[in-house]
């Protein structure tokens, strides 16, 4: 038979300090407070100018051309109306407008994408000599002004038949854009393991299935962020279609906002405002609904994993 000796519980360690949980957490010293009052004062600024002209814009639009013209241009609307609607699609080819800017932003955001997406594959994934020297070269093309290109093209697109067509506007934005699209794709395929593509090469895939069944799906968000950055700059561009469009059934809507000048330079204001509220609403709905994906693709290549 044996005997147990029942022991009483160790009593607690006085000198242990308590868990951080329990700890009182120390009170906000004054230069804490004042910094974070003055970032929440800047964020505040920073969305009231943001955000002021756009709400302005959109109320102008619903003003009557004489409240506009006898009030306080930035006064609340004194009565709605939406007769500035009207003239906006009646003055100019606003329809004609937007689908031009449509053709020439989906064209070239799709031809930023196939080759931003590609020309990053072969750098960042494949890799070959050199690769380094033609990745460098190729950013180079951040800094160069777009002002530069616009006699030469008009030389060649003259010669080649592409003068005042929707390819003399969507070849060079698409070539401008493509240095920021390619180091885009390229900071995020750094971050993809080397072992899922050597698995992938095991299992007998090629660099092309590679690519379609790997760094493709992978890379959605990256594809949202390269199109709605671009589609901004595409969709409001000015320069080449100023330059390269010469017929009013190709224009697109920077140029077409012209036709709402009429003789010595009168232009109508709240009907412009309109046209410019059903150009800029489309960006806005799409940027709000892809605004996660964007900020999303920003970072992943900003931070492993």
């Amino acid at each position: 038979m044996t005997s147990s000796v029942l022991t009483a519980p160790a009593p607690p360690d006085r000198g242990t300090p308590p868990p951080p949980a329990m700890r009182r957490l120390p009170s906000r010293s004054p230069r804490l407070r004042a910094q974070r009052t003055l970032l929440t004062v800047t964020i505040v600024l920073i969305v009231i100018v943001q955000v002021y002209p756009l709400v302005w814009l959109f109320l102008t639009s619903f003003r009557t051309a004489a409240d506009f013209a006898a009030g306080n241009p930035f006064a609340l609307p004194g009565s709605f109306t939406l007769d500035n609607y009207a003239r906006a699609f009646g003055t100019g080819n606003l329809w004609i407008n937007i689908l031009n800017s449509l053709i020439v932003t989906l064209g070239a955001s799709a031809l930023i994408v196939i080759a931003g997406m590609m020309a990053a594959y072969a750098l960042e994934v494949l890799g070959f000599r050199f690769s380094g020297a033609v990745k460098a070269i190729l950013l180079l093309g951040i800094i160069v002004p777009v002002q530069i290109a616009l006699v030469p093209l008009f030389i060649d697109y003259s010669q080649v038949g592409l003068l005042d067509t929707h390819l003399s506007m969507i070849i060079p934005l698409a070539a401008f854009s493509l240095p920021m699209a390619v180091y885009l794709f390229s900071s995020f395929y750094k971050y993809i393991p080397r072992e899922t593509y050597e698995a992938a090469s095991l299992d007998g895939a090629g660099p092309y299935r590679i690519f379609a069944r790997i760094t493709l799906p992978l890379s959605v968000n990256t594809i949202v962020t390269v199109v709605l950055v671009n589609s901004i700059f595409i969709w409001n561009d000015f320069i080449f279609a100023n330059t390269f469009v010469l017929s009013d059934g190709l224009k697109t809507i920077p140029l077409g906002l012209q036709n709402y000048i009429g003789a010595m330079g009168n232009t109508d204001w709240t009907a412009t405002f309109a046209a410019v509220c059903v150009t800029v609403t489309p960006l806005l709905l799409v940027f709000l609904v892809l605004n996660k994906a964007m900020i999303y693709g920003l970072e992943s290549g900003a931070t492993k994993g």
